[in-house]
């Protein structure tokens, strides 16, 4: 497989893993404690990728990584819960699809790149909108401003990633392990001030915590960021997308929900448009491969491909 395709699979095991949170916190995780659950998914990860990979920011790394820790974590995660208990979750979910479009903007604004895939942006938020949104959906403003906002803060986040790379020798295990450490960390004195202490876990709570900190944060956001580093990041957050259809299609399967015609239609949508968006530009499908001489023999000699 080539190896474009195979960075864009693995990246899209982060978004398709992060579709499991709404299943595993309704049905596992203590109820009314959604601060801790995101203190308990990020900073437990971060620590844990800190002591794998042993290696401290340094130089400007110290405020990048928070920088990106708060934009990622920090303050995505209470800003995503507000949102969530304010609004419907197929208002919220619809919210956080919009992402592509902001991430497009701000590849312009941030790093003077020409946008890609822009008719699948708009696509697939509007196919995630008809299989999530309902038509009794309530409106809240204070939740419409917090899903913005947290779907905004993980967009630059995803730019400043790609921006900014990572230092010299460093692998993407340990920039993880200091973006997840910093944002659990920024959350700990909201969740007490709200939530007072952390809640003690039973045996399905231990469970579902292992599974959101082990393979939906360590995991996820690892295989997230190196994919942010080396595909153009519009095609990366057009992945996002598959969050939602995941949530949906899990209730589906383990809740015993059902699709109408519409939803069905727009899963057909989103899913269609991310595939799609994920092509190379036309331009590199036509680059011819240039020919040397080996031997005395002309052969082809590859063109990288921007990443």
């Amino acid at each position: 497989m080539d190896r474009r395709w195979t960075d864009v699979l693995s990246t899209a095991v982060a978004p398709t893993v992060w579709g499991t949170t709404y299943l595993v916190t309704s049905e596992l995780l203590p109820p009314g404690r959604p601060l801790w659950s995101g203190v308990l998914r990020a900073l437990p990860a971060g620590l844990l990728l800190l002591a794998l990979t042993r290696r401290r920011p340094h130089g400007a790394w110290w405020w990048r990584s928070l920088v990106l820790g708060a934009l990622n974590i920090g303050a995505f995660f209470p800003l995503l819960f507000l949102a969530a208990y304010r609004l419907p979750g197929g208002t919220a979910a619809v919210l956080g699809a919009v992402q592509p479009l902001l991430v497009a903007g701000l590849t312009v604004l941030v790093l003077g790149e020409r946008p890609r895939a822009l008719a699948a942006a708009v696509a697939a938020p509007l196919g995630v909108t008809l299989v999530v949104l309902r038509p009794d959906a309530g409106l809240d403003a204070v939740g419409i401003a917090a899903g913005l906002t947290a779907t905004a803060a993980m967009a630059t986040g995803l730019v400043l990633t790609r921006r900014w790379g990572r230092p010299d020798g460093v692998g993407t295990l340990t920039v993880t392990g200091w973006q997840l450490a910093a944002g659990g960390l920024m959350v700990v004195p909201l969740a007490l001030a709200v939530e007072g202490r952390p809640p003690a876990p039973d045996l399905p709570a231990l469970a579902g915590y292992a599974w959101l900190t082990l393979v939906g944060t360590a995991l996820a956001y690892a295989l997230w960021f190196r994919g942010a580093a080396r595909l153009p990041v519009t095609q990366v957050s057009l992945l996002g997308a598959l969050s939602p259809l995941t949530a949906a299609a899990l209730g589906w399967v383990a809740l015993g929900q059902s699709f109408t015609a519409w939803q069905l239609a727009g899963f057909a949508l989103a899913v269609g448009a991310t595939a799609l968006g994920q092509r190379p530009p036309r331009e590199d499908r036509r680059r011819p491969e240039p020919l040397r001489r080996v031997n005395g023999q002309p052969r082809l000699l590859p063109v990288a491909v921007d990443r």
